[in-house]
Formats: C-alpha cells, sequence, structure tokens
C-alpha cells in the first residue's frame, strides 16, 4: 500500500525531472542557444560592417609601412568565432555567429561580396578548432586569446591561397609578418576583447541563461 502525499509525489516528479535535464547531453543546443546564436551573428555583423572602412584604412596604412603588417586591423573580423565559443559553449557556436556575422556584413554591403562569407566560414572554423581542442571545458581569458589566434591562423590559410592574387604569390618576408601580425591581432582584438565583451554582458544580466553568467554572478 503505498504513502506517498500528493506533495512528496510533486516533489519526486521535480527530482526525476532535474535529473533527466541533467543527464541530457551538455552539448545539445537549445532553442535559446540559437536563438541567441543569431542576435550575437547579427549584432557582431553590424560591428564588422563598422570595421570594413576603419579597420580597410587602417590595413592599408600599416601594409605601407611595412608589406604584411596590415594583419594587425584583422583581429575585428574575427569576434564572431570567440564570442559565440565563450557565450555558448557548445560545438558549432564559433562558426555559426562567426558566419552569420559575415553574410551580415556581406548583405548590407561591402567591397569583399561572397568572399566575406568564405572568410567567415574559415575563421570561425580555425576558432571552433581550439574550443573542440579544450572539450569545450574551458573559457577563460587564456583560451578566448588561442580562440582568436586560432581564428587568425585560419585566415592567414585562406587568404595564402584564395583569390586571383593569393599571398602565396608573394614573398616569404611578407607571409612571415603578415602571419605574426594576423594572429597577434586576433588573440588581442579577438581573443581579450571578445572576453571582456563577454563579461560586460554577462554584467547586465544578458547572459544569466548561460554559463557564462552564471559563473560571473557566483565570483561576485
Amino acid at each position: 500500500m503505498s504513502t506517498s502525499t500528493p506533495a512528496s509525489a510533486s516533489n519526486e516528479a521535480s527530482s526525476a525531472s532535474a535529473a533527466a535535464s541533467a543527464g541530457a547531453h551538455p552539448w545539445r543546443w537549445r532553442v535559446v542557444d540559437i536563438v541567441v546564436a543569431a542576435v550575437l551573428g547579427v549584432a557582431l555583423g553590424l560591428v564588422f560592417w563598422g570595421w570594413n572602412t576603419i579597420g580597410y584604412a587602417w590595413f592599408g596604412a600599416a601594409d605601407a609601412l611595412t608589406p604584411g603588417l596590415g594583419g594587425i586591423a584583422v583581429g575585428i573580423w574575427l569576434l564572431g568565432g570567440v564570442v559565440g565559443g565563450l557565450v555558448i559553449r557548445k560545438p558549432g557556436a564559433a562558426l555559426v555567429v562567426e558566419l552569420v556575422a559575415a553574410i551580415v556584413s556581406m548583405m548590407i554591403g561591402n567591397v569583399w561580396g561572397v568572399s566575406t562569407v568564405l572568410s567567415g566560414l574559415v575563421q570561425g572554423l580555425g576558432a571552433e578548432l581550439v574550443f573542440a581542442l579544450f572539450l569545450y571545458r574551458r573559457f577563460g581569458i587564456v583560451v578566448a586569446m588561442l580562440a582568436g589566434a586560432g581564428a587568425g591562423a585560419a585566415a592567414w590559410i585562406f587568404e595564402l591561397f584564395y583569390g586571383s592574387s593569393p599571398n602565396i604569390l608573394k614573398s616569404l618576408e611578407f607571409n612571415t609578418i603578415y602571419l605574426t601580425t594576423v594572429v597577434i591581432s586576433g588573440a588581442i582584438l579577438a581573443g581579450i576583447v571578445g572576453w571582456l565583451l563577454v563579461r560586460a554582458l554577462a554584467v547586465t544580466g544578458a547572459l544569466n541563461r548561460f554559463a557564462a553568467g552564471r559563473e560571473l554572478v557566483r565570483e561576485v
């Protein structure tokens, strides 16, 4: 004969539901993950579009000073992969956010056209690979910098072979300087800036449904 009360039955049901949620695969995307990835992609796409003028001018001035030095301006275009990975923390997040941002930048209008999307795809994969190497379990500033650097290295590889005048046709000195500067730019302008941006968003409460937001609350 059962002696369970309605209250205890309710508690048992709640416990079972919590256990089921805890047992769910941590890498499975939720609806909120998809929505936030889209929002981040659009927002960063607008940032990319704004940086197209400023960054390209900086790129040209630095490259005129020393060929290859223009890579120092590339980092902002790599933010999507870093921010997406730090916020959503699931396979594909870095790639999706960087790619959506690139598509938005292209649709608003820029001089690079469809190559913007191809670049976003490759750069997102570069950041994604770093998060994957850490099994999507570490998201500190060092990992953020490595993800930015990975996106920069991927951009360098893409530009080495892509286009009517690929960088492989240029000198070893140019490519060495460009690789060094684009990786440093990725680590700083995408990695550190991206990490700070995520923390700033967490402070507002916008990331309360994500580990990135809950971690900040625990720190405080």
